[in-house]
């Protein structure tokens, strides 16, 4: 009787599949071909000028020879950041409940936006058709915080207290009126989609510190309202190849979806079959050179290494009560905001070197103070706890924190306005970010709006200037850090960007 248990041995290659990489079918006959023999005319008509070599040396047209030499260039000079972690605030927040404190609004409650302010500018749809564009001062009040005397709104208490760690930048401004090319525009440096992310971009550029855990991880919270989407591509590779981009941790019972082992398969078996698997895709590799293989070769080595590396580090077991209390009580729900700070931290900890958080829910065209009063009470207390937290561990003074949105919105009410209840429409001419931690002026708050924040007055920073500051905390020069694509170099900030130096130390 045929033993059904026992294991036939693996060998590699068959004569079936050699026999299928001998074949060419008509496609790749042609494309072959083509190339080999376009070439071959092209250097003909040139007077093999193009094979020629310069007096600096043999000239090389290869993509991947000028991606390495770009790489090796890299850091090109020594980082104050060594790592990243970005709280994105999707929706648009209102400077006016937050940091960008107007009092001379009060007195001017359901007045007309004068037209010497607005001047012209393009409104969305949603607001285009008002009759008019009512003021709506905050009902919220403003107090000094800190050494730095800084303004904060009465809603963000537990930031109020680390104030003087903060580098609040008020003249922010963007390009995009609308969520969707304006979330696309901070992420990628694009508005349409089909550009690789920040992440990415520094994962292309700085490789890892931790060769168990991706260099660039997202978390996504799940205690937020959900008005507007998020999608994989705000932290995908864009055109680099598929291992640069962003992987995403959950809050289930597998944060990394696929990577753990199917039920009765243990890890030798598992280890076994990485073991084909890497030699199948080698093999393909040498006959295809096709990037992505590669790519793919090393996604599954990762994978494997996460199966312990994972569960490791998103287990909170070892935790102490204080921890918890610091983050507040959410940070023991897997999958909050705050429990996302505190995974963040750990991370950090773990030198991943981009972390990013998306927390949604902040986009109130109505009822603003009752919606933003509870995004700030989810959000605030955990992100004070992390900028204390990386502090008092030592991890604040070489890593970058970043907080911010897509845009702001307006002085003005869209649809119903009393003296306690508003909303905002977009406005991207002018918001607020703020920044802590490595390479940025502690304390200080940079740039201003005009009295109604419809417009910058002083030192404004566009979308793109902020990318090219991040990018020079981590040593890298905006300009420089280049990828070829469809034969046109790329790169984050397109052809703009100038990095804010008066905010660095």
């Amino acid at each position: 009787m045929e033993d059904h248990h026992h294991k036939k041995e693996f060998r590699l290659p068959s004569p079936d599949f050699n026999e299928l990489h001998q074949k060419l079918d008509r496609r790749e006959f042609l494309t072959k071909t083509s190339m080999g023999i376009g070439a071959l005319a092209l250097g003909y008509l040139l007077g093999n000028k193009l094979f020629a070599g310069s007096s600096q040396g043999t000239v090389s047209s290869a993509t991947g020879d000028m991606e390495q030499e770009i790489l090796k260039a890299l850091p090109h000079f020594a980082p104050k950041a060594k790592r990243v972690v970005y709280l994105f605030m999707s929706g648009g927040p209102s400077q006016f409940e937050t940091f960008d404190y107007k009092p001379k609004l009060v007195n001017m409650l359901g007045k007309n936006l004068p037209d010497s302010v607005r001047k012209g500018q393009r409104l969305t749809g949603m607001s285009a058709n008002q009759s008019s564009l009512p003021i709506a001062p905050s009902i919220y009040n403003f107090n000094q915080y800190g050494q730095s005397q800084t303004w904060v709104s009465e809603l963000l208490p537990h930031t109020a207290k680390v104030v003087d760690d903060l580098c609040i930048v008020k003249s922010m401004y963007s390009e995009a009126i609308n969520h969707d090319p304006a979330i696309t525009f901070f992420q990628t440096g694009n508005q349409q989609p089909g550009r690789p992310s920040i992440g990415s971009w520094i994962n292309y550029g700085l490789g890892t510190d931790n060769q168990n855990l991706p260099t660039f991880i997202v978390l996504v919270s799940k205690n937020a309202t959900k008005d507007q989407p998020l999608y994989a591509r705000l932290w995908g590779n864009g055109f680099l190849p598929s291992k640069f981009q962003g992987v995403q941790f959950g809050s289930g019972k597998d944060p990394v979806l696929f990577l753990n082992n199917p039920t009765s398969y243990d890890g030798k078996d598992r280890q076994e079959m990485l073991g084909y698997l890497e030699k199948l895709n080698t093999l393909q590799n040498s006959s295809y050179n096709d990037p992505e293989v590669e790519a793919r070769i090393a996604q599954y080595e990762m994978a494997y290494r996460m199966q312990t590396s994972v569960p490791e580090v998103m287990s909170t077991a070892n935790e102490p009560d204080e921890v918890f209390d610091l983050y507040g009580p959410d940070s023991r729900d897997p999958g909050t905001y705050a429990a996302n700070c505190l995974l963040a931290r750990k991370l950090l900890e773990k030198e991943v070197k981009f972390v990013q958080l998306y927390h949604q829910g902040w986009d109130q065209h109505g009822n603003l103070p009752k919606g933003i009063a509870e995004q700030c009470k989810a959000t605030d207390r955990a992100t004070a706890a992390l900028i204390i937290d990386l502090k008092r561990r030592g991890l604040l003074e070489d890593t970058l924190v970043i907080w911010g949105g897509e845009f702001g919105r307006t002085v003005y009410s869209q649809g119903k306005l009393t003296a306690t209840d508003y909303g905002r429409d977009h406005h991207p001419r002018c918001f607020t970010m703020w920044m802590a931690g490595a390479g940025v002026k502690p304390g200080i708050t940079f740039g201003e709006t005009d009295d109604f924040s419809y417009n910058i007055v002083k030192d404004p920073v566009h979308v793109h200037d902020f990318q090219a500051t991040l990018l020079h905390l981590l040593g890298i020069d905006h300009e420089r850090l280049i990828y070829k694509s469809q034969g046109r170099r790329f790169r984050l900030t397109d052809v703009a960007g100038k990095v804010v130096h008066p905010i660095l130390t």
